[in-house]
């Protein structure tokens, strides 16, 4: 099946290929690195998405480098740990960069202006229900009273952190009043995880030339919009976060092209290339 094009009706146009699966993409280009997103595309957060592993090992097969990349506010190690519980293979990705990862290597280095001004002391907003994240490190202290915060560190909306080291559940209108007051005094907020939704480190090595790269991701405003940004080729697939926005009741079904073309202008995100899922 060869893949169909659509292009955008207005004068800034344009244009993306439709593919039914990775192979046909695969095969139209051969990417050599593969950037990927993990939630909405390779899994749901608590199991894989149908055919995302087979569709990972077949690309392997071809030389393709796989690397995780992530609004997660978890560090890379954790990351890989938690696709390696999910049945995926390791050994598949050269490694994982999350915005958690790269949350805690600036707070721990201090070696840019604006971290090194933060201070010590930080109100902690948390998970909970997902499991609290470890500040183990970075010899910060974590304090419950806004008057006694430098700033925010925000990992998650589900708890508040405790001096003690333990987390109290909190809704998320009760962390927004905190959040409120802290706004009122002016005190900086860093947060380890800037997804507007989402679905329930080691190095990275050279990549190549921007030409041979491509970034895989469900998310127009993040992921679609990153690739833009870096110069890169994009790969939308909308059995994601967008999924309803598109009208798409089961997994697996293809969005209609109007339809994605109408969302891509909205967030002013454009893919090169538009795929249901992420199976081969």
């Amino acid at each position: 099946m060869m893949p169909r094009c659509s292009i955008s009706p207005s004068s800034d146009v344009h244009l993306f290929h439709t593919f039914n699966g990775i192979q046909q993409l695969s095969q139209t280009h051969h990417f050599k690195a593969w950037f990927l997103d993990q939630f909405g595309v390779l899994h749901d957060g608590k199991q894989p998405y149908p055919g995302a592993i087979s569709t990972l090992e077949k690309l392997a097969t071809s030389g393709a480098k796989m690397v995780i990349i992530s609004n997660s506010s978890r560090r890379s190690s954790i990351t890989i740990e938690k696709m390696k519980s999910l049945g995926f293979d390791p050994s598949l990705f050269v490694g994982a960069i999350t915005s958690g990862e790269l949350t805690h290597q600036y707070l721990l280095r201090r070696d840019d202006a604006w971290f090194a001004k933060l201070g010590r002391s930080c109100i902690h907003m948390t998970w909970s229900d997902r499991g609290a994240i470890s500040l183990e490190g970075l010899g910060l202290q974590v304090v419950d009273k806004v008057e006694e915060a430098e700033f925010i560190l925000a990992h998650g909306t589900e708890a508040l952190g405790l001096p003690s080291g333990a987390v109290l559940p909190m809704k998320l209108e009760d962390l927004e009043k905190i959040l409120g007051r802290c706004a009122a005094k002016n005190i900086p907020m860093v947060v380890a995880n800037p997804d507007f939704v989402t679905v329930e480190a080691r190095a990275l090595c050279v990549m190549p030339d921007a030409s041979d790269c491509i970034a895989v991701g469900d998310s127009l405003h993040h992921d679609i919009k990153g690739a833009n940004v870096a110069g890169i080729q994009s790969a939308f697939i909308t059995g994601g976060i967008h999924a309803n926005e598109l009208g798409l009741g089961s997994f697996g079904e293809v969005a209609d092209s109007s339809s994605v073309q109408a969302l891509a202008s909205k967030y002013d995100a454009h893919p090169s290339y538009v795929l249901p899922a992420f199976s081969w």
